[in-house]
């Protein structure tokens, strides 16, 4: 159980983006739904609402203290969900003007999960439950190379960024996405060697290059879904993750899904990973599951499919209970793949967080510390003073 170490996802909604204000009108961010958001059903816990109000996570003083209270909670590295379409960057401020600029920056690592999925309108989700395709998440070559060349300077060598064996770490969402890019599995594979020999040029000894193995489709021409364990090869993956629960397993209760038993479901499938899987495994935690914001509020509430479906909540014992698995789980794999992937730090929309509410208070992060502090873990990377960078 010694050296494992915590990596939350972010996901960068809270700030003013241009994209989103030409959709939903000016200063929109999906705080809006938050507070909104009403019970649907008899002991729905809505709205939940921030302790620490409706932040601009632009704002590198707001980024500052969210730095602080995860680093103080042992938490290693944030996972930005990171989005990059065929016009650039989208969501990134949050990161750029608010993570990289802030004061204490170096108390804590961050990497990217590109966010390779279509971008659709489900802020809420219409009544005729037809989301509208604003931004598709299949790029083009030219656009990819472009993308990495920009990752490479921008955060790679950001001297914050978190690196496994000294190599930047890369997630990617929907692995058949990135092949819909290139025309099929082969293309894809080329493209992330050409990836990684600019990653090796600009002198790193390599890329990590980590899957979230979720929903893999068909592709068009295919007859048969590609075996995943075989994607995991032939795109030379140095790891897997989960980014949620909730691709691993049904809610089978309608309208709540007791927590212990989604955490069951997904660790059976933690050991079918670790057996299945030519590659480390590193097992997600998720905080709850609430998408009902994201619905329109007067409408009844019924099991439809995302975002009208069950929800999951934990107590922070539960969830306690769950890192703790996590943790034993992640102390067999190598020393620096010893990871525990966490959803998330602040899917507010989606009801799976770690940020204060007025609920439960910080009970989630000192949770969090507690188990951490009982045990010996990894928090951080080398801090730049250690690293000889001023």
């Amino acid at each position: 159980m010694k050296n494992v170490q915590i990596a939350a996802f972010y996901f960068p909604n809270y700030h003013i983006d241009p994209r989103n204000e030409a959709v939903h009108g000016s200063g929109w961010t999906e705080w809006e739904l938050m507070k909104i958001a009403r019970p649907r059903f008899p002991g729905h816990q809505q709205p939940k609402v921030p302790l620490w109000g409706y932040e601009d996570e632009a704002d590198p003083a707001v980024m500052s203290r969210k730095i602080d209270a995860a680093a103080d909670s042992g938490i290693s590295a944030f996972l930005f969900d990171w989005y990059y379409y065929n016009d650039g960057p989208f969501l990134e401020r949050a990161l750029r003007e608010g993570f990289q600029k802030a004061p204490n920056a170096n108390r804590l690592n961050y990497a990217l999960m590109w966010a390779n999925h279509d971008w659709t309108n489900c802020h809420p989700l219409p009544a005729d439950r037809v989301s509208m395709l604003l931004y598709p998440g299949a790029v083009t070559p030219e656009t990819f190379e472009r993308m990495t060349d920009y990752i490479i300077e921008t955060h790679f060598l950001h001297p914050s960024y978190w690196k496994i064996d000294n190599c930047p770490f890369f997630s990617i969402y929907e692995i058949y996405r990135l092949a819909e890019s290139f025309g099929g599995w082969d293309g894809a594979a080329e493209a992330l060697n050409r990836f990684r020999q600019k990653v090796c040029a600009a002198g790193f000894p390599g890329l990590h290059i980590n899957g979230i193995l979720w929903g893999v489709k068909l592709l068009p021409g295919e007859n048969t879904i590609a075996d995943p364990c075989d994607i995991v090869r032939k795109l030379r993956f140095d790891s897997v993750t989960s980014y949620v629960w909730v691709h691993h397993a049904e809610l089978k209760h309608f309208p709540i899904t007791p927590y212990h038993e989604v955490l069951e479901e997904n660790q059976r499938y933690w050991e079918t990973a670790r057996r299945e899987y030519p590659v480390p495994y590193f097992p997600n935690v998720t905080v709850g599951w609430d998408p009902s914001p994201r619905t329109i509020q007067k409408l009844p509430y019924r099991n439809e499919g995302y975002p009208m479906m069950a929800t999951m909540d934990s107590s922070p014992e539960e969830f306690g209970e769950a890192i703790r698995a996590a943790v034993k789980f992640a102390g067999q794999l190598p020393e620096s793949s010893r990871i525990v992937t966490v959803n998330a730090w602040n899917e507010w929309t989606e009801g799976s967080y770690l940020e204060p509410d007025l609920q439960h208070g910080s009970a989630y992060l000192d949770m969090l510390q507690t188990i951490i502090t009982a045990g010996s873990f990894r928090r951080n990377q080398l801090s730049w003073a250690e690293q000889g960078i001023a």
